[in-house]
């Protein structure tokens, strides 16, 4: 069942997803080689704690920790350790907040040190893929035109879309109605309507699309062990556009100054 949002409960969405968000500006000045995974993840709970939330992710479905953190062939649901990163690494930081009884959920790939122009591209392009699959959730539209927009975009570039990993309905529940695909037909799925919040979230591969589940019940890599790109935010279907609710603006700043 969809359950279309109020403005109230919106309200506390964008705050848990503004939680979210600073959460990843507090650590994205810290990602860079040397640093292990394990002391982001610290980083980041204190700070949720601290700030009014509780993690989404640590003890969901048995997740043990705060962040899922993904380096490099890492498609999602990495498990923080005690590995420090390298220069050139990816990593892909996906991070949820409950707070006031409601969700937020966003995620960010950056870069650790010093990448490759491969590397560049593929982070821009996945980025590009999610603005591009926002601009596509306005009421009167269907779920179907936001995967197109993703895949198609990513696709021109030669990379590929992940199948089995969707972007999801949120709110009181971390994982709501809809699915949300990044692929599909122009035209295809349930028609959008206002108040319907979803975390839309491409996940492209440098390489094939197919992916590989790890034994640890969590860890997904691409199944070439190639490269594997990550963005989500979470946005309220409107009418004209979509408002997006949670935000890279800290975190670009924290990246780029």
């Amino acid at each position: 069942m969809i359950y279309y949002k109020t403005e109230e409960e919106i309200d506390y969405i964008r705050k848990s997803s503004l939680l979210v968000a600073d959460t990843h500006a507090e650590i994205a000045g810290l990602i860079k080689p040397g640093v292990t995974t394990l002391e982001l993840d610290r980083i980041a709970e204190e700070f949720i704690r601290d700030n009014g939330g509780f993690p989404a992710f640590k003890g969901y479905n048995g997740f043990p920790n705060t962040l899922c953190i993904s380096p490099n062939e890492q498609v999602v649901h990495g498990i923080p350790n005690d590995k420090a990163l390298i220069d050139g690494d990816i990593l892909s930081v996906d991070c949820g907040v409950l707070m006031n009884n409601y969700f937020g959920d966003s995620a960010f790939t950056y870069e650790v040190g010093e990448v490759s122009k491969d590397l560049k591209n593929l982070l821009k392009v996945t980025k590009e893929s999610l603005y591009l699959g926002i601009d596509q959730a306005v009421s009167g539209n269907r779920i179907g035109d936001i995967g197109f927009a993703i895949q198609q975009h990513a696709e021109d570039f030669g990379y590929s879309v992940v199948r089995e990993l969707v972007g999801h309905g949120l709110g009181k529940a971390l994982h709501e109605s809809p699915q949300v695909p990044n692929y599909g037909r122009r035209g295809d799925g349930i028609k959008l309507k206002e108040g319907l919040v979803i975390a839309i979230e491409p996940m492209v591969n440098m390489g094939v699309k197919s992916i590989f589940q790890h034994k640890d019940g969590w860890t997904i890599t691409t199944a070439d062990n190639k490269p594997s790109a990550h963005f989500e935010h979470t946005i309220v279907v409107r009418k004209g556009e979509a408002e997006v609710l949670s935000s890279f603006e800290e975190i670009e700043k924290k990246i780029n100054g």
